[in-house]
């Protein structure tokens, strides 16, 4: 399991939320689209904070939101314009720079605003050891930004992102030691729900805002 270097303890890991990229399929930033009169970056930080040891904002351009003042913002190291993998090299290098005894960094993006509660756990319980990534699955599927990762493999990933054309996060994973965690769908009282539901398209916001009104009102 990941632990805190030197020692033999389970930890909660710091944690990046990855921002950086173009939104061009929704049309503006996601971090600050409205859901249900919140925006998704305060859904994804109210839900991920009590998983984690700190959390930091992998961010390149202007939100469109305010954001909270305690929160650390973090740009691509890499100049230009790489995807994901760029976000994940970042929280590599910030998580070697802010956090020195932790073996590992865990990413989530900021469009899934359903996320398991117990992700952080689940996947630091897979880990057995300081270089191998845990990945969380659901129905099938990867859901390659929900890692943690190794932070020793930061200097690898930087050569893969100069080297590689494609940029693809699922490459870089195969080419590593690493676990898939599996999460079932979420049992709801308006039917299943993929707790990794994302958000790219406006209409995949309208059918977020539909699970959540028909969550509310279930819950009432």
């Amino acid at each position: 399991m990941p632990t805190a270097r030197g020692t033999d303890r389970q930890w909660r890991p710091p944690a990046v939320i990855l921002a950086g990229g173009r939104s061009s399929r929704m049309g503006s930033p996601k971090a600050g689209l409205l859901l249900r009169g919140r925006t998704m970056l305060d859904r994804i930080i109210e839900r991920l904070e009590p998983q984690v040891e700190s959390i930091a904002l992998n961010l390149n351009a202007d939100p469109g939101v305010a954001l909270p003042p305690n929160l650390v913002v973090v740009a691509d190291t890499m100049p230009g314009f790489f995807g994901p993998l760029a976000g994940i090299l970042t929280a590599m290098r910030h998580a070697g720079r802010t956090a020195p005894a932790a073996s590992h960094v865990l990413t989530v993006p900021t469009d899934t605003p359903f996320f398991p509660d117990n992700v952080a756990s689940r996947l630091v319980d897979a880990v057995t050891s300081g270089e191998e990534i845990a990945v969380a699955w659901s129905d099938g599927k990867m859901h390659p930004l929900f890692a943690l990762w190794p932070v020793a493999l930061a200097d690898d990933l930087e050569a893969w992102i100069r080297t590689d054309e494609k940029l693809r996060v699922r490459a870089f994973i195969a080419r590593h030691r690493s676990t898939a965690v599996d999460f079932p769908l979420s049992a709801t009282k308006a039917g299943p729900l993929d707790p990794f539901f994302n958000i790219n398209t406006p209409e995949q916001l309208r059918q977020a805002e539909e699970w959540l009104k028909r969550l509310e009102d279930h819950s009432r």
